[in-house]
């Protein structure tokens, strides 16, 4: 008997919906993830047992999800006879792979079978399938990856986008601005948040052109938005807790949570490398690995499961591809909650609240003083010296 058996096989639990809670349904692709359906279908498992009105609809390969629907009346079967790779290209995969996992339950958020839809498979496939089925939020141009990234003093701070926009026109920050708030309010918050712009430096007049044109878009939309605009944000303002949300190009923000993760890794590998050095180094290393691990965890997104995609009309989570059972269940729990709390109508009705930016006050570069050749003397001149 294989462990995905063994997970259906469980002591069974019947969970009564109460009478006054209303079912949230989530449609989890099963065939996501590095290492298969057993971490997804176990973060289902747990995630059953956590919310009591929890629904989940598992979509995949009808052998290995009917044994765990067979056992929990809450674990619906979306049987699918095909799954997208992480290495196809996401356009072409989703156009001809109609009954993949991914597409399937993109569908049926679409068709109302259930209320949001998480994935750790392809995020190129998934952000494709979403937004041609799922739906744009009325007024919204560009879909956005947003996380929750850890701060000093428990701080947390919404960045975006993580890579669904490499580029991104300077008019659609401030959209991006105002679904970075209402995913903070949803998730964090309510509260006026303090909004930043990561440049290369916290003066006005930092950054590129592209970056200068964005700081006087959201200076302009600030001006009747609900959210703070407080200028430019450096690369360590992302873990300092200096801003509540943090809004970049999907390229560049892509590039940052790269970053920080592969300094994680390197701080985890240089301990490692210590430890048969010696033995109080090794003491030293056991007593602070769990803070490591810690550390580790709220980087990677797991606490909530993944990033989310806003901007559409339901919400979808995309977890890391190296996720575990515990990421899985968080981020089915947490696309529950966002259903709950209305993080969709939220996004569409400060969106839609918003009017058109104006031209702001443009910011000032610091003047380059450059230095004129010296004219060149005459022969005369010179006879003269």
């Amino acid at each position: 008997m294989n462990k995905v058996t063994e997970i259906a096989k469980r002591k069974k639990v019947e969970k009564k919906l109460l009478s006054n809670e209303k079912p949230v349904t989530v449609c989890v692709d099963a065939m996501g993830g590095d290492f298969g359906p057993e971490p997804v279908l176990e973060g289902i498992f747990r995630a059953l047992h956590a919310k009591n009105n929890l629904k989940v609809l598992i979509a995949g390969d009808e052998d290995i999800i009917e044994p765990l629907c067979a056992e929990y009346e809450n674990a619906l079967p979306l049987p699918c006879s095909q799954n997208i790779d992480m290495d196809e290209h996401p356009a072409e995969a989703v156009r001809t792979k109609r009954d993949s996992s991914i597409v399937k339950g993109c569908k049926a958020v679409k068709e109302g079978k259930a209320d949001a839809f998480f994935s750790a498979g392809s995020t190129g496939a998934v952000l494709t399938a979403a937004t041609l089925n799922v739906g744009r939020t009325k007024g919204v141009k560009r879909p956005a990856l947003g996380a929750v990234l850890p701060g000093r003093d428990k701080h947390k701070t919404v960045f975006l986008d993580l890579g669904a926009n490499a580029d991104l026109r300077p008019e659609l920050y401030p959209q991006l601005a105002s679904m970075g708030v209402s995913f903070y309010h949803t998730v964090v918050e309510d509260k006026v948040c303090k909004v930043g712009l990561l440049s290369n430096g916290s003066e006005d007049s930092k950054g590129s052109e592209h970056s200068l044109e964005a700081f006087q878009a959201l200076s302009a939309a600030a001006k009747k938005a609900p959210y703070s605009f407080a200028g430019n944000a450096e690369g360590n303002d992302l873990l300092l807790g200096n801003y509540d949300v943090i809004v970049a190009s999907g390229f560049l923000g892509n590039v940052a949570l790269k970053s920080m993760e592969g300094a994680v890794k390197y701080v985890a590998n240089f301990l490692k490398a210590g430890l048969g050095a010696a033995p109080l180094r090794a003491l030293g290393l056991l007593l602070i690995k769990g803070r490591l691990k810690k550390i580790g965890f709220d980087l990677s997104g797991e606490a909530y499961g993944g990033a989310v995609l806003l901007g559409l009309k339901n919400p979808v989570l995309i977890g890391h591809g190296k996720t575990s059972a515990k990421a899985v269940c968080n981020g089915i729990l947490s696309a529950a909650e966002m259903v709950e709390k209305g993080l969709c109508d939220s996004v569409e009705k400060e969106l839609n609240g918003m009017e058109p930016p104006v031209e702001g006050p443009k910011p000032i570069r610091m003047p380059v003083v450059e230095e004129k050749p010296a004219e060149e003397k005459t022969e005369a001149e010179a006879q003269k010296d």
